[in-house]
Order: structure tokens, then sequence, then C-alpha cells
């Protein structure tokens, strides 16, 4: 028999309320009150977010806030991610003794999996940056500036930015699917008086990423990504699932805990 995991949609809300979400469910999955959960959510603002070490400092929160974008700190490392035209996945599962890398290629996997059913021939990242020396660089302030090993690519650039925390044995790990270019604005909220650095981590992005709407020469719906990334998650770990939609605006994360997961 199929192990059962949970496909959650939760539909667009603000960046607080998503990173709370993610962290929330890893820690009910740890208490063994839920089982595996492969989640997928929009938001609403577009919104910042930066890796869990992330220095804040660098942005220009005044341009942020007259653009009507929020900001969030994430759970998890990695650099930052202007949240726009996407879909985002979390997944919140057992590590089984696998490494951080293990279960980063087989998320990958399973992503490759669903997205080549809506027409994208993608490929893992298979070197890595020496992300010592890479951090150091104002180009590495970008999440999309680079790819890690396992990542998802389409001939070479990125289409898929993950990042990952472990709980002890459990993994919760979440990522944004490009479907939209509106990401390659993040430059513009940057507190930096050089128009010619801006310029460069513009054109950065603009090199090293690509969009599903880019790829495939149509737009892409949310739904439709969802979908192909259940079917992909289905696939590649031989699961079944059991749905549950929380598209109530009013619904707060206290409420989780009483709800039927």
């Amino acid at each position: 028999m199929s192990e059962k995991w949970i496909f959650l949609n939760t539909g667009f809300r603000n960046g607080n309320f998503n990173m709370k979400f993610d962290e929330h469910l890893a820690f009910l999955f740890s208490k063994g009150r839920i089982r595996p959960v492969l989640r997928v959510y929009g938001w609403r603002p577009y919104t910042i977010s930066i890796g869990y070490n992330q220095d804040e400092s660098v942005f220009d929160f005044e341009k942020i806030k007259n653009a009507g974008i929020g900001f969030v700190r994430r759970p998890t490392g990695g650099r930052a991610v202007l949240h726009a035209e996407e879909l985002t996945y979390s997944v919140v599962m057992n590590s089984y003794g696998k490494s951080v890398i293990e279960i980063y290629n087989l998320i990958s996997r399973a992503i490759v999996r669903g997205l080549n059913l809506l027409g994208v021939e993608l490929e893992l990242a298979q070197t890595e940056h020496d992300f010592r020396s890479f951090y150091k660089d104002f180009k590495s302030i970008p999440c999309f500036a680079s790819s890690a090993k396992y990542e998802v690519q389409f001939k070479g650039k990125k289409l898929v930015g993950s990042a990952q925390r472990r709980f002890g044995d459990v993994v919760l790990q979440h990522g944004s699917i490009l479907i939209g270019e509106f990401h390659r604005k993040l430059p513009e909220f940057l507190k930096i008086d050089s128009i010619e650095i801006v310029e460069k981590i513009r054109a950065e992005i603009e090199e090293k990423t690509i969009c599903l709407n880019e790829i495939l020469h149509r737009n892409v719906s949310f739904d439709d990504v969802a979908e192909a990334l259940k079917q992909g998650f289905k696939q590649e770990f031989g699961i079944e699932f059991e749905d549950k939609i929380l598209l109530d605006e009013e619904f707060e994360i206290e409420k989780l805990d009483l709800i039927s997961l």
C-alpha cells in the first residue's frame, strides 16, 4: 500500500503567514500529529524573503514599503528572493537518515518529473559555487544568482530555488518555482548607491534565471503548476495524497491544531 501524504493548498497569503505556517507544519509533524506534507502557496502582497542568517541591512525598506511589497525572514537558509509570479512549494517529511544533499536530490527529481508534464525538459545542476567566496560578492544577495547542486535548471538557467532546514529528523524544505519574470526586480530594492552595481546584479539574475512562461512561450497558471507538482511527487515518491484546501482569508495558524490533517 502506498504511503499517504497530505497535499495542502493554502492559496495566496502574506509572508509572515507563509513562513510561520511552514514552521508549524514541521512542528506538528515532529509531534506525530500529521502525515508528511506537500504544500503549495503564493504570496499576497508580493514579498521579499531572506535567509535565516542573511543581513537585512542591504535592503531599502522605504522603497519596499512604497512599492507595497512585504518583507520576511525565512526559517531556512539561502539568499534573498522576491516572491511574485511563482508557485512556492514546501515539503515536511522524515529524513530517514538521508543527508541534506540526498533530500535535495530526491525532492528536485520529483519537481522535474512533475514540471516535465507541462512540456518542459529540465535537468539538475551537477556542480555548485564555492559559496564561502561567493557570499563575499555583492552578486550573492539574490538566491537566483547561483545554483546549488541538484537545483532545477533549464539549459543551465535556474528555474527553482530551494532551501532546507532540519529539526532533528524532520525535514522542512521550501522553494520558488518561477512562473513569470517579476523576481528580476529584486535589485531595485537594495540599498546600493551605485547604479552600476545594481545593473550588474540585474544582469546576473537575467543571465542565470528563466521562468516557465519564457520556456513554454505561454502564460502558465498557478493551478497548472500545482497539479503538475502533485503528480511528480506521486510518481517519484510512490505515494498517494489526501487533498486539503485552506483558502479562508480569516484562517489563523493556531487553528491548524484543530483541523483534521
